[in-house]
Parts: C-alpha cells; sequence; structure tokens
C-alpha cells in the first residue's frame, strides 16, 4: 500500500494500524494527517509510547495524555480520581482521533487501561469510548521495557485492540534508504534469513569512516552504562567551566526511591557550553518535551543552561518537579534541571529517528528487533561506522514474522 491509499483510509474514521517497514514514511503520513485534520478542525490527541518518538509528531507521550502515568492497572477508586481532573477529562472527552505512534513499546495492559479511561471518561461502552484510534508502529522494532516482565504481551494481544476493529494499512514504498545492497541488508534481518553473508556485510563497516566527513556522528549503544561513559567523556573534552546540579528531594524514603527509579534525569547533572543534551520531560509552555534534543550555548544569571534546540529555539532550561500526589497533597518529590547529556543515546532512544551517520555498537545486543532498529536509522551503509556486533543483533522475533504476514493479507 502506498501513502496516498493509507491517507485516504486515514480520513474514514475508521480505527487504522499503520506499519510498515522502517522508513516507508510512516511519520511522515500521520503529520500528514494531523495538518489535515487540523484544517478540518478535527480535534486529535497526539501521542506516542515514548518521549522521543512523541517529538517527532509533536505531541506528549500517551501515559501522559491519559494520565495512566507508570500503571498498568487502576482501581475503580483510582479511575474515579483521575477524571476528576478537569483539564485531564475535558482532554478525553473531547477528542476525535486519538493518535498512538511506536505502537510496539507500548503494553497490551497498558493499550487495555488506554481503553478503560476512554470509556469512562466518554461514558461510552464503544472501543475506546467511541474515539477513532490510529496506532501506527513497526512491531519488529524494540519490544516494551518492562523490568518486572521480561516477556512483555505486544499490543496486538490485547482486549482493546481485538475488540476495536482494526484496519490494517501497510506501507511498503521506502522512502529512507536507496542504496539496494543495504536495502537488501535490512529486509533479510526483518525476514529472519540473516545468516553468515549479512553478518560479513556488516562486519565491513567494523570501524570503517564515515562517507560524509563533515558530520557529528550520533553514537547508538545497546546499554545506558556504555551512553553514559561516552557522554562524561565527550564532556570532560570541552575546556569550559563545569556547572554541576544535584536532584532535590523530599518525602518517604520508599516514595523517593520510586520517583527516582522511573525519573529520567540523573541525579547529578555536570553541564558545559558545547554540550549535546536531551530534555526528559514535558513543559509545552517553555516549548519543550521528552525527547527534545540540543546544546548547552551559555547559561545565565541564575547559572541555569540556556539550551539551542535542533529546531532553532533557545529555552532556558529551569528546575522541574516530579510528584507523587495523595488526595491532591504532593506527598513526595524530586527536583532537577530536566537535561540529559546526548552525544550518545540508547538504541530504545533512536526508536523512529532518522540518522544521517552513525557511530553504533551492537556488540552487546540482548533483545529481538535491536539491530534492525539501529542499522535501519541511518540511510546508507557507507554512513555506520560499526563499533561491534553479536549474533543477537541478527535476529527478530520469529512470532512477528508470523504476524507480519496476517498484517500485509489484511492490508491487502
Amino acid at each position: 500500500m502506498n501513502q496516498d491509499q493509507a491517507f485516504k483510509i486515514l480520513k474514514s474514521q475508521k480505527n487504522i494500524f499503520l506499519t510498515g517497514p522502517a522508513g516507508t514514511g510512516k511519520t511522515f503520513l500521520l503529520n500528514r494527517f494531523i495538518e489535515y485534520s487540523r484544517k478540518k478542525k478535527i480535534r486529535v490527541g497526539i501521542t506516542a509510547s515514548t518521549g522521543i518518538a512523541a517529538t517527532h509528531i509533536g505531541g506528549r507521550t500517551v501515559h501522559s495524555w491519559s494520565g495512566m502515568g507508570v500503571k498498568s492497572e487502576l482501581t475503580e477508586k483510582e479511575l474515579k480520581k483521575l477524571l476528576k481532573r478537569k483539564e485531564l477529562l475535558s482532554r478525553i472527552k473531547e477528542v476525535r482521533v486519538l493518535i498512538i505512534d511506536e505502537i510496539s513499546m507500548l503494553d497490551a495492559p497498558r493499550l487495555d487501561l488506554l481503553d478503560e479511561i476512554c470509556k469512562a471518561a466518554k461514558e461510552s461502552f464503544l472501543p475506546f469510548g467511541g474515539t477513532q484510534i490510529i496506532m501506527c508502529g513497526d512491531f519488529f522494532q524494540l519490544p516494551p521495557v518492562d523490568p518486572k516482565n521480561q516477556n512483555p504481551i505486544l499490543a496486538y494481544n490485547s482486549k482493546a485492540w481485538s475488540n476495536s476493529d482494526i484496519k490494517t494499512c501497510y506501507l511498503d514504498e521506502q522512502h529512507r534508504q536507496d542504496d539496494p545492497e543495504f536495502l537488501n541488508i535490512l529486509n533479510t534481518i526483518r525476514s529472519n534469513q540473516a545468516g553468515e553473508d549479512i553478518l560479513l556485510k556488516l562486519k565491513a563497516r567494523l570501524y570503517k569512516p564515515l562517507a560524509l566527513k563533515t558530520i557529528n556522528p550520533i553514537k547508538l549503544y545497546t546499554h545506558n552504562v556504555d551512553v553514559d561513559a561516552i557522554n562524561n567523556y565527550e564532556l570532560s573534552k570541552i575546556p569550559e567551566k563545569e556547572f554541576n546540579y544535584e536532584m532535590m528531594s523530599y518525602g518517604p524514603k520508599e516514595l523517593v526511591k520510586s520517583l527516582k527509579k522511573n525519573c529520567l534525569a540523573p541525579e547529578h547533572l555536570s553541564l558545559k557550553v558545547g554540550a549535546m543534551v536531551i530534555f526528559v520531560k514535558n513543559n509545552f509552555g517553555q516549548g519543550y518535551v521528552n525527547g527534545t534534543l540540543g546544546k548547552v550555548i551559555d547559561f545565565d544569571e541564575g547559572e541555569y543552561p540556556i539550551v539551542e534546540t535542533e529546531s532553532g529555539d533557545i529555552i532556558t532550561a529551569t528546575l522541574a518537579s516530579w510528584n507523587i500526589e495523595e488526595d491532591e497533597k504532593t506527598i513526595a518529590n524530586i527536583s532537577q534541571i530536566p537535561l540529559r547529556l546526548a552525544w550518545a543515546i540508547t538504541i530504545h532512544k533512536s526508536q523512529g529517528m532518522t540518522i544521517d551517520a552513525a557511530e553504533i555498537d551492537l556488540s552487546k545486543s540482548f533483545e529481538y528487533g535491536m539491530g534492525y532498529v539501529a542499522l535501519s536509522r541511518v540511510r546508507t551503509l557507507d554512513s555506520i561506522k560499526l563499533m561491534g556486533i553479536n549474533e543477537m543483533a541478527l535476529k527478530v522475533n520469529p512470532e512477528i514474522v508470523e504476524k507480519d504476514i496476517e498484517f500485509r493479507s489484511l492490508s491487502q
């Protein structure tokens, strides 16, 4: 299916699953549909399963939009309390179309919880309270991250999915890569057929210089510990004054511990002019969301960092807070500058990006789809400097290979 065919179906008010390989223009098509809906004065909720993915479509995380936060279930009492938030209730009631990008990283329990919240808010038994749902993503890409559950249940196995009469639109025209050899590598990995021949082709890029000499490549690694080490090393090379920020907290020890665990801001943050950074919280008033990338260009009189974003906006990053509330009172709180260093990012955070040049280390790949996601961010094979690779990097989930055949058939 091409983009124009899928666009017509998106306008049909049906519930949609928009899918296709990396680089087929899924996010581009979503943005086109959002623009169309705004012209038609159709109220659209724009969300994604992760903060960075949300920035690609100008939205917020579905967890933030729906009020579910990090929870995967709510008691009846918790649901009633949630819907007492007037802004949240009106947002859900008024929306006619809800977009969820990178659906592969939202698990089934949370999709079911979203369905439950929408039904309660709209006082309707219809799927998602009668809101048109457009889910976008590729299940070959990375699955949900859940430390408690090593085998998360994917969204298409949820009750909400099976009850919503989903129409599948499978895009198959490639817009990111036009290098036939590289496309063959990606498609072979995607079909779970990658063997020694594909491994050798990729190993030919080990430690090789990049085709685009002028570009400072983003570094993609599998583990946070490697990302942190690279970022701290890059910061140490800058001969500028260092500014340090310590996380502040109050409240019961266990609640503070829980907040810190679920917060992306580091407990200790060091910054200098020239540091590459990423925002880790939504603040629509100040013009940034969780996932906005930028560079520190100065510090103000209060020693707050001034960041120039990739889109050219200038933002002063002041303290942000993360709270746990009970009966409308804050019982635990942490506060920190909402930034992390970003010369290197994890492969999980790269999902949905298009990158001109990348230094990629797949030597510690531990999850299906990890190699496919990292490699498919880049346009050409010679724009990759490979730092290592293991056999797991070439594997995708066998269940998804079977499911993908079904999705293609449904799209036809």
